[in-house]
């Protein structure tokens, strides 16, 4: 008699267990989206405030002083499958002013020229000190997010703002 009692016992349990189990899969799996969601979401570009940028009547003296080196770029696969690039160069102040804010674009291009991927960066502030007239920094950016398809044939890195002590 007890294994007849056990058998109806046990399929109640059986059912409360698997509801549960399914309910608990259902929470991880919506915490998991949630969590990838935020960390898939776009964020804006960092820009520098109160820096002399492209149309200002000061930009154009004192871009063709601050040197860009040619930048150069490595390349590795993430285990994500992806591709990032870190693009860096030197940039040289002949300005004969101190920088205390300095904004750098690296761009991922094409054949046709266009922008495959890219990425603006502001350097100072930041954890590098000002750029003292005629000095160098070196600057390097992750561009991330590429795959083996995309056509991969050159990179471009300038001064997009700056703003002096």
């Amino acid at each position: 008699m007890p294994t007849e009692h056990s058998i109806p016992e046990d399929k109640p349990r059986r059912t409360l267990i698997i509801v549960v189990a399914v309910i608990a899969a259902v929470l991880i799996g919506g915490f998991f989206y949630l969590l990838l969601r935020k960390t898939i979401a776009p964020t804006p570009a960092p820009t520098l405030e109160g820096a002399i940028r492209a149309g200002s009547p000061e930009f154009d003296p004192y871009i063709k002083r601050i040197a860009v080196d040619d930048p150069e770029a490595d390349e590795a696969k993430r285990a994500l499958g992806d591709i990032v690039m870190t693009l860096h160069t030197t940039v040289r102040n002949f300005t004969g002013r101190t920088i205390n804010g300095l904004e750098v674009h690296a761009a991922v291009v094409d054949h046709q020229n266009r922008i495959v991927k890219d990425r603006t960066l502001v350097v100072i502030p930041g954890r590098r000190a000002e750029l003292e007239p005629n000095k160098t920094m070196y600057v390097a950016i992750n561009v991330e997010g590429m795959t083996d398809n995309d056509d991969r044939a050159n990179i471009k890195m300038e001064v997009t703002g700056f703003r002096f002590r």
